[in-house]
């Protein structure tokens, strides 16, 4: 029985999970803590994985040689790319999980890891060696387990309170207790720490409704859209229809007329909620002048009759609830598994991180996910990965990993905790990145798998199939460029596609420019296009042409990003000193001063994106840096 690791992470959810994998990949021996191990990577709120901006950090975890596409492609029983009448910067992946079997799956995956070991067990404080450094945890069963590297995704669990209308609970998730304990240590360690809330819809047992009476959403028949970039990575699982329904004024006034026992009016949460994701109560007071709301049936699985009710978020009491779903047609006979609730749990301003997640008050300790202030599964797996790798390569005495804001969400995400902080559950949007062109979730692997395989994060095949896919695409594009089109030979096929006729040659890539038109189109009216286009393996073919396509289409546009997002990048490389006196610069304003104190920027780039800075300030730090 092994007590002492490097790296050991605390609580096994999205966050946990990555974390663990990433440490393990990277040769630390590490110990994964959970409380249940029949809830690892629980989907404690939708089975559904990705969606806008978080199908893109779901691409970059898998890239990075990350897990959660590849069990979320395996059990995934419906996949839509959403976006698609958008460009490719928008495009975002999304799939309808089996919630059980998404869980079965990593734990699988976890049991089976190198120099990964698990334990059953909560932990209830770290521990510190003679000299005051970290040394490990201790748990509420009396096991202490040492490393001089703790990564804590302890989720909702700490210090959770649920709220059923008047009804509170404690516990991290229905029927699962709360953890005390850390947040109390961590506050007299000098960390700031508050609270925020979040919640979760009905569960509904799919024989009580008439499904005669909602309109069925299927997912996409392409079998190629999928979250990970391996290609022996597939859809396994039969795909299953999700359905939509609409409130009512009639629900509305159900819910309107109990307001006062819903515990975000009441006064009994005093905590900050998601704004991106409402609880039906909050969406009729917001939003008074709808007469109704879409809601979404959603199926927890291949067999079971579990549905989620995504758009109905509530914790007004079960009576409620119930009487206000009565009212929408299709559940008029509704039976429910479980009322939807909210939770209050602890979390810690994220300005107390560096951008590897390792707090600036205790070295050697590391947060990732909710206990961030973030809200979604996608978030907190995209952290735990960054956790997980540096805490490994922090024990190792190797260089830190990070990703900046033009290289992945994931680096977005990170640099937008660190630097702004969070006043609500931050959940990622396309709209946070200025670099989307180039963030694409197309080519999150080209990206990032090199960075990844230079660390020990992608083993060797892995990378050696994005360089596979790049010679391949690029090969194509040098093609594209070099291919005289004559206007007699793609005439007709343009006046079919009711773009401009030529009067005279062309380049193949010029044509490939026109929105009109795209690679299958030509190669099906030119024969030397087919044939080079059929020399490309089948297998990769489509994703390698798309890849090109994209590329041709939008240089100009994805060039411009480039050249700005290099020029800012500079920023990033004029280093603060660690304990720069910024209270001393008077030129400065006294909020510069104050928030420069207070975040600590490591950079002149990250210190430009805190809230409050001006260019003027940003123009004196560059001064005093000789630069």
């Amino acid at each position: 029985m092994k007590f002492e690791y490097d790296v050991i992470v605390v609580g096994a959810g999205h966050a946990g999970c990555e974390a663990a994998a990433a440490a393990a990949r990277l040769g630390a021996q590490t110990l994964l803590i959970t409380m249940d191990m029949h809830k690892i990577a629980q989907m404690s709120c939708n089975p559904a994985v990705g969606g806008i901006a978080k199908g893109q950090i779901v691409r970059e975890i898998d890239a990075l040689g990350g897990y959660m596409g590849v069990i979320t492609d395996r059990t995934a029983i419906q996949f839509r790319m959403l976006n698609r009448s958008k460009g490719p910067a928008m495009w975002s992946p999304r799939a309808q999980s089996d919630r059980t079997k998404f869980s079965n799956m990593w734990r699988e995956t976890l049991e089976n890891m190198p120099n990964l070991n698990m334990w059953q067990g909560c932990v209830d404080r770290l521990t510190f060696d003679a000299d005051g450094k970290l040394a490990g945890v201790h748990t509420i069963e009396g096991a202490d387990f040492k490393a001089p590297a703790v990564v804590l995704t302890n989720g909702t669990f700490l210090n959770g309170l649920m709220h059923i209308g008047r009804v509170m609970f404690e516990g991290g998730r229905i029927s699962e207790p709360a953890a005390h304990g850390l947040t109390e240590q961590l506050r007299e360690l000098g960390f700031t720490t508050d609270r925020m809330k979040t919640g979760t819809p009905v569960r509904i047992d799919g024989r009580s409704v008439k499904w005669e009476l909602t309109t069925p959403q299927a997912g996409d028949d392409d079998a190629r859209h999928k979250f990970s970039f391996l290609p022996e990575v597939s859809r396994e699982l039969p795909q299953r229809e999700c359905y939509t329904v609409y409130t009512s004024p009639a629900t509305h006034d159900i819910l309107r007329g109990a307001l006062d026992e819903s515990p975000l009016y009441n006064g009994q949460i005093q905590s900050i909620g998601p704004r991106y994701c409402p609880s039906i109560e909050t969406k009729i007071v917001t939003f008074a002048d709808k007469n109704e709301h879409q809601l979404f049936l959603e199926p927890e699985g291949v067999t079971t009759q579990e549905y989620y009710l995504n758009g109905f978020s509530s914790s007004l009491p079960m009576n409620v609830q119930i009487a206000a779903l009565q009212t929408i047609p299709a559940l008029a006979d509704v039976q429910i598994y479980r009322p939807g609730y909210a939770i209050e749990y602890d979390f810690f301003d994220p300005t107390q991180l560096r951008h590897t997640l390792e707090t600036r008050l205790v070295p050697g300790l590391f947060f990732a996910g909710q206990i961030n202030g973030t809200t979604g599964y996608e978030e907190a797996a995209g952290q735990g990965l960054v956790a997980g790798a540096n805490a490994a390569l922090k024990v190792q005495g190797r260089p830190e990993m990070t990703l900046g804001r033009d290289e992945a969400y994931i680096g977005v995400l990170i640099d937008d905790l660190v630097t702004k902080g969070v006043d609500e559950p931050y959940r990622m949007f396309t709209s946070r990145a200025e670099y989307r062109i180039i963030l694409r979730q197309d080519d999150a692997d080209m990206r990032l798998t090199p960075k990844a395989y230079a660390v020990g994060l992608a083993d060797e095949r892995r990378y050696r199939l994005v360089e596979e896919k790049r010679s391949a695409r690029d090969a194509f594009i040098d093609f594209a460029e070099g291919y005289s089109v004559k206007a007699p030979d793609i005439n007709p096929t343009l006046v079919e596609h009711n773009s401009a006729e030529l009067r005279q040659s062309v380049r193949l890539a010029d044509l490939l420019s026109r929105p009109q038109l795209n690679i299958s189109i030509l190669a099906d009216a030119l024969p030397e296009v087919k044939a080079y286009v059929e020399t490309i393996p089948a297998e990769r073919r489509e994703e390698i042409l798309e890849a090109a396509e994209i590329l041709i289409k939008y240089r100009g546009y994805i060039e411009r990003e480039r050249l700005i997002a290099e020029k800012i990048r500079r920023l990033e490389d004029v280093r603060i000193p660690a304990h720069f006196d910024f209270e001393s610069l008077h030129s400065l304003s006294t909020e510069a001063r104050q928030k420069l104190c207070r975040i600590r920027p490591e950079t002149i780039g990250q210190a430009s994106r805190i809230p409050g800075i001006s260019p003027s300030d940003v123009n004196i730090l560059l001064l005093l840096m000789n630069r």
